[in-house]
């Protein structure tokens, strides 16, 4: 080296390659696989009002919930919908009370004063006899339906709204685009609540009761509403609501298919449950769904758009799907074998008992908590 060169550096070799977390992490399913799976669930709660099924649901539900839920602000909206359910339950239970129950019962817990009505008010008392029949049928309804809703706050925890619009057909775009604002703004109140609460604590002002209430509810109802308009503002910009031209003679068809298809679907399922209707009952759902999913597939031709990594079935997806679909098929078929285990009576008094091969098949649904457990939380670099 001569004098007055500067010393060269070693070459560094660039570091080979590594796999990151993202890499191994394998990608996500299709959100149809998760709505389907907690739609099949909440089909299944529809078919009984044993306590010990519909508490085997929910524990089944609220276990993959909490095995599979991504990392995302929507997912922690699993709790609103616990609340909601419990509350639909109380509510239930209250009505039961105080308006009476068309159950007849020997077992009376409480004879509350009743207030007298008009001659046109027959049929409705408010107070009187309180019995346990009428209190355990209440129970019993209002567990299903809670039931149904905890499944579909399953399926809004476990499946992003953005992901599931992307996956909607052009017919239904619009109608989507509203719903998934509706299902996106819902964590984003519940999170204002909690901050704005925790903010008035660190203050050392009262964050319950009425004056906690207003004052907490009046700057949510203010950050809805800018959010609300900023929304608007940025879907105009981005040309959101912009359909095609089609002829008339498709726009007739879509419609005639459409409606003619939804018609024949209600009509079918109202045929499945009713005793007289089982024998047109499938063969009107199926050629109701044939012509429903015509009537979208030519609807979308007025919303034309792109999809930039559209989610793929992959066998994974399916068997999610599959397994909820499972639970639904094997309770329709307890329904019609076993009637007495998955409908308990209540006149009179039994304990409930609890069918096996029911409770086995409601099982199956926990099948992906072992297919699609969550990916890990991405550390800050």
């Amino acid at each position: 080296m001569r004098s007055g060169d500067a010393p060269q550096r070693p070459t560094e070799q660039p570091p080979a390659p590594q796999s990151t977390d993202r890499e191994r992490t394998p990608r996500r399913l299709h959100p149809g696989a998760w709505w389907l799976w907690a739609l099949a669930l909440g089909t299944a709660a529809t078919r009984t009002t044993n306590p010990l099924l519909l508490a085997l649901l929910l524990t089944t539900s609220a276990y993959v919930v909490l095995t599979c839920r991504p990392h995302t602000p929507w997912a922690r909206g699993y709790s609103a919908f616990l609340h909601l359910a419990l509350a639909v339950l109380l509510v239930r239970l209250l009505f039961v009370v105080a308006l009476g129950s068309p159950v007849p019962g020997t077992h009376v817990i409480v004879t509350l004063p009743e207030v007298p009505l008009p001659d046109w008010a027959q049929g409705i008392r408010l107070g009187g006899r309180v019995t346990a029949e009428g209190v355990l049928f209440a129970l019993y309804d209002g567990l299903r339906l809670a039931a149904l809703l905890v499944c579909v706050g399953a399926a809004n925890a476990l499946a992003g709204p953005s992901r599931l619009l992307k996956s909607l057909p052009g017919a239904l775009y619009e109608a989507g685009v509203a719903a998934v604002v509706a299902l996106t703004f819902a964590p984003h109140l519940i999170a204002d609540v909690q901050r704005l609460r925790a903010a008035r604590r660190l203050r050392g002002r009262p964050d319950s009761g009425l004056r906690g209430l207003l004052q907490v509810a009046l700057p949510v109802l203010e950050g809805a509403l800018e959010r609300s308009v900023a929304l608007a503002a940025a879907m105009d910009a981005r040309g959101y609501g912009r359909t095609a031209e089609v002829p008339a003679a498709v726009r007739r068809t879509t419609t005639a298919l459409t409606l003619g298809g939804l018609l024949g679907v209600c009509t079918g399922t109202y045929g499945l449950l009713t005793a007289v209707g089982g024998v047109y009952g499938l063969p009107l759902l199926l050629a109701g769904l044939v012509a429903a999913l015509a009537g979208l597939r030519l609807g979308g031709r007025r919303s034309p758009r792109t999809r930039y990594r559209p989610d793929r079935w992959t066998p994974r997806a399916c068997l999610v799907a599959g397994s909820g679909i499972a639970v639904a098929a094997l309770l329709f078929a307890a329904a019609s074998t076993d009637p007495a285990g998955l409908r308990p009576g209540v006149v009179p008094l039994t304990a409930p008992t609890l069918p096996l091969w029911p409770a086995a098949a409601i099982l199956v649904g926990l099948l992906p908590a072992f297919l699609a457990p969550a990916p890990r939380q991405e550390q800050p670099s």
